[in-house]
């Protein structure tokens, strides 16, 4: 006879809590490079300056 192993409901509200926290993590985090940033994290050249430029028209922010 094999035992199977049932993750109970708090092992998987738990799984769904950190994949909703770790969400909403990276959306904040990208929210600031595009939206706050203003070139003072992407310092690898104007291609990144002007992607960041360029999101913060695309999301309605003002940046000038």
């Amino acid at each position: 006879m094999a035992l199977a192993h049932s993750p109970s409901q708090v092992d998987s509200r738990l799984g769904a809590l950190l994949v909703t926290v770790g969400v909403v993590l990276l959306a904040m985090l990208t929210l600031y490079l595009v939206g706050f940033d203003q070139g003072a994290i992407s310092r690898s050249g104007m291609y990144m300056h002007e992607l960041m430029h360029d999101g913060r028209h695309l999301l309605g922010l003002p940046c000038h």
